[in-house]
């Protein structure tokens, strides 16, 4: 990214071949059978975590292990989504700009490069945001196209997956899921998108 650039919005991306991305946000629930399943599959995602919850409990080794599920030299992405997820647009500028670059400095000293991605919580930014973003070397500001339930998606501007959209997802437990693991929660989504005729692939390859 050029100096002075704005991150570039990435709701969807644009392509033509049946793939999908999914991305997981915010950190609370740390599944280990998520892990195993991660691995076994070699399962592509990219993770938005946010340091208040993400560094609770197993903290971020949890997150290493996700990390390196694909194996190889192919890692998953671990990017930003502030330190205590706020709404960034009740934010001063000054505000937002501690909440992201704060965040891509943890992440940068505990996995070794810094995030080229951010997701705003909620999805809500404004100018601010995004000249904070800029500031602190976002390369794109990343939204999402369809969400994860329980037992299957919610689609913002069709009845089903198009090529290219973006699952928003979070890192939840049987409190939050109605006594439904993560784990369980994201066979139902793959088994969706299989379903739907659509692989899954791997976000930092397009963006």
């Amino acid at each position: 990214m050029r100096e002075g650039d704005a991150p570039k919005i990435v709701q969807r991306i644009p392509t033509q071949d049946k793939v999908v991305f999914l991305t997981f946000d915010d950190g609370a629930e740390k599944d280990p059978q998520f892990v195993k399943m991660a691995k076994d599959l070699k399962l592509p995602f990219t993770m938005f975590l946010t340091d208040s919850v993400a560094r609770t409990g197993q903290g971020y080794g949890y997150f290493e292990q996700l990390r390196d599920a694909p194996g190889g030299d192919v890692r998953n992405g671990v990017d930003n989504h502030t330190i205590d997820h706020p709404n960034l647009r009740t934010l001063s500028a000054e505000a937002q700009k501690k909440e992201i670059c704060t965040q891509q400095e943890t992440l940068q000293k505990r996995f070794g490069e810094r995030p080229a991605l951010f997701r705003p919580p909620y999805g809500n930014y404004n100018d601010a945001t995004l000249a904070a973003a800029r500031a602190c070397g976002v390369r794109a500001v990343v939204l999402w196209e369809a969400t994860m339930q329980i037992n299957d998606m919610r689609y913002a501007a069709a009845d089903g997956l198009r090529p290219g959209d973006i699952v928003l997802a979070h890192f939840r437990g049987p409190q939050e899921l109605k006594g439904t693991t993560m784990t369980q929660m994201v066979t139902n989504m793959l088994r969706s998108i299989e379903r739907q005729g659509y692989t899954v692939g791997r976000l930092e390859d397009y963006v």
